[in-house]
């Protein structure tokens, strides 16, 4: 399903990069089972951290801390799970399919970015970028990629990077019924962690289609 390139595994010796694809989704508005997931993910989250310090102290933030930290950015995951586990706020409403994804991802720390499988065209290919490359970002915005930060080409281009997010064409919406997910863990996040971050996304999805299949899963190194 995917290509690397000598650039990705010469630039990030021990990342890994985790797929998952499910067939028979769907992504309504809201989801009563997910909505009481939700609701039972925001208690856990705040008994396990009170203060930033303790999220600070959560291993595969640290790695994701240092990948940003070149580049001058500052991880966007960790101020979601701030906002949820130490300020106490609700997660943001969003469409249940993406919700599915956002959930495990505050939980666990780990960035990950969805897709909606039938838009991407072949092949698939896990690189790193060069400086100034240009693709359409969620909403529409033009995003300029930072010279080595690590991406997923498809057959018509960037569909997302670790920096900049994914893409607009590739986006899941209402009408998608195949789904990607990916997980981009730079070194620093453990191969066993990846693996319970994608089947805790596998079990979100099911609570919305209980019909979904696995269509394909991996961790690629």
């Amino acid at each position: 399903m995917l290509q690397v390139t000598t650039a990705w595994r010469e630039t990030y010796p021990g990342a890994c990069l985790g797929l998952l694809a499910v067939d028979g989704v769907v992504n309504p508005e809201c989801h009563e089972r997910l909505e009481t997931r939700k609701s039972e993910l925001e208690e856990l989250l705040r008994a396990q951290y009170r203060t930033r310090e303790e999220l600070l102290a959560c291993g595969p933030v640290n790695a994701y801390r240092e990948y940003y930290k070149r580049f001058g950015k500052t991880y966007p995951v960790l101020l979601q799970m701030e906002s949820v586990a130490v300020k106490g706020k609700s997660f943001p409403r969003t469409a249940a399919l993406v919700e599915a994804m956002f959930m495990a991802e505050v939980k666990n720390g780990l960035l990950t970015a969805g897709h909606d499988l039938d838009r991407i065209e072949k092949p698939l290919t896990l690189d790193v970028a060069a400086d100034g490359e240009n693709f359409t970002g969620i909403g529409g915005r033009e995003q300029a990629t930072k010279s080595s930060d690590m991406l997923m080409r498809d057959g018509a281009g960037i569909i997302s990077s670790i920096l900049c997010g994914p893409d607009h064409r590739t986006r899941i919406t209402a009408a998608t019924t195949r789904a990607l997910f990916v997980v981009y863990a730079p070194p620093g996040v453990d191969r066993p962690l990846v693996e319970q971050h994608l089947g805790e996304i596998h079990a979100n999805v099911k609570l919305i289609a209980p019909a979904a299949t696995l269509e394909y899963q991996d961790i690629i190194r």
